[in-house]
């Protein structure tokens, strides 16, 4: 049976919460990633995780409606980046959960391509621990659950939004999407910052948040150039290991 929500009658569904299925809600963002990969970028790479686990997990998962636009405001200054407020994309991803619940499900995983998410999705972690002790939150980025295959990679001394990393995983997803013939390296070394941008990237904390045009002209941090498929691969191997292991663990509990 299909694993995604969408797909299945309203008897299926009722079928797959009763089994104690977790619910899996792909979150991404709609914003510039530099001239060589689509606004979609995000939301792409979530579903393309959950997909993943959803396939090494049969009938354990469901996925459930995407969120296709996110936090986005440090991107406002690109053409197409469409951002919704911290409190509206908490409170949407927040009705996804409760509507979910009200049949049945009770575990939720959210996979967020887009780490500006990841503030509003700890605000409502703590929100549902208040209001919804019966539930169980938990969410993932996409790459920071690669951190090995990161490690070892060769990244830029600057590194981030539509570089190395991002890109390669879309080549291994989405390779029909990537413009390779516009990819371009942005910012990559921290000479080419201002003082301020400079020490907000040299530390996680004190954390700062900052334009993406103050960090690079053409919103890329990286060089894509040097992005491959195989890279994507891995990062994605070992993202879908990581969440697997985590669900298969949280089921027995």
């Amino acid at each position: 049976m299909t694993a995604k929500l969408a797909e299945m009658t309203t008897v299926e569904a009722a079928q797959a919460a009763e089994s104690g299925t977790v619910a899996v809600i792909p979150v991404g963002a709609f914003e510039q990633h530099g001239a060589g990969l689509p606004l979609a970028t995000d939301q792409i790479r979530a579903e393309a995780l959950a997909d993943a686990v959803a396939e090494a997990l049969p009938g354990k998962v469901v996925i459930g409606p995407g969120v296709p636009v996110g936090v986005s405001p440090h991107h406002q200054a690109f053409a197409g980046t469409v951002s919704l407020r911290p409190a509206l994309f908490a409170a949407v991803v927040r009705e996804y959960v409760e509507s979910l619940a009200a049949h049945g499900w009770q575990r939720f995983l959210v996979i967020t391509g887009h780490g500006g998410n990841n503030a509003t999705l700890g605000t409502l972690a703590q929100d549902l621990l208040r209001d919804r002790p019966d539930l169980e939150l938990a969410w993932a980025p996409v790459t920071v659950l690669a951190k090995d295959t990161l490690a070892a990679m060769e990244l830029s001394p600057v590194s981030g939004h539509s570089g190395e990393a991002e890109t390669s995983q879309m080549l291994h997803v989405a390779p029909h999407l990537v413009r390779r013939d516009l990819l371009a390296p942005g910012t990559t070394t921290p000479d080419e910052l201002d003082p301020f941008a400079r020490l907000a990237r040299s530390v996680s904390h004190p954390a700062v948040a900052l334009p993406y045009d103050r960090l690079s002209p053409s919103g890329v941090l990286g060089d894509p150039r040097r992005a491959t498929a195989e890279d994507g691969r891995a990062i994605f191997a070992e993202a879908t290991d990581r969440v697997v292991a985590f669900i298969k663990e949280w089921l027995d509990t």
